[in-house]
């Protein structure tokens, strides 16, 4: 086929499946297209349909293909650097949609109150993190910060770090949360033991620890409500 007519046919190829994005959404889309259709932005010249299925054959999924290393992304063929920057910003991008839509003073009375409220900030982690929330003594959020950044596997805590979180907020309760970014949302004997460290260091401070939220990339489990320690 001549480069003229095939370049023709890729344009009306891509026109086709955006006038289809824009008239249904990408609900109907299998995992593949996502990615083609994405990948028009970052390689303009190109037929990305392969570059596509190469993506989901190498990494397994669509979720897969968007958590891979930048490193491993322009590693596939056809593969540019704005491409791969592109399906790196996606998750972050998701992730910072749903942190702005959320009640930043939000009243958090129970386990399913904290779980919809710090799940957005975990969106498309491949790290383990760390999260002290901050309430006053109505529950009602303070604040909410990243303390600890560790491997896909342990994140290593300071309790005192958290304590002087807590103190300089002046709150009266406290929350904290981490993930398990590819596993399940089920307590290690560490997760225990640094929840009832956490517990009794606030405790001399006279602020209550609510809860610990575990929080999986499909789930999550409170320490509180599973009887690993007693807030009192």
């Amino acid at each position: 086929m001549p480069q003229n007519e095939q370049s023709a046919l890729h344009k009306g190829h891509r026109q086709r499946l955006k006038q289809r994005f824009l008239s249904d959404g990408l609900d109907q889309f299998e995992p593949h297209n996502v990615l083609e259709i994405l990948l028009f932005f970052g390689i303009p010249q190109k037929d990305t349909n392969p570059i596509a299925h190469e993506l989901i054959n190498t990494f397994g999924s669509l979720s897969a293909a968007f958590d891979a290393p930048f490193e491993e992304l322009v590693k596939i063929k056809g593969m540019t650097e704005n491409a791969a920057i592109l399906m790196k910003m996606m998750p972050a991008i998701f992730r910072r949609y749903e942190l702005d839509k959320l009640d930043q003073s939000a009243v958090l009375k129970n386990s399913r109150d904290i779980g919809q409220y710090i799940k957005p900030f975990f969106k498309g982690k491949v790290n383990e993190e760390f999260y002290v929330i901050c309430l006053d003594n109505t529950c009602k959020v303070m604040s909410c910060k990243k303390l600890f950044e560790g491997t896909i596997t342990s994140a290593q805590i300071s309790v005192r770090k958290i304590v002087e979180t807590a103190l300089s907020c002046n709150c009266a309760n406290v929350i904290v949360a981490h993930n398990h970014p590819q596993g399940l949302a089920i307590p290690s004997n560490a997760d225990i033991c640094v929840t009832n460290d956490i517990y009794k260091a606030l405790k001399t401070c006279e602020i209550r620890l609510l809860d610990h939220l575990i929080v999986s990339p499909s789930d999550y489990v409170s320490l509180m409500e599973g009887g690993y320690f007693n807030p009192g």
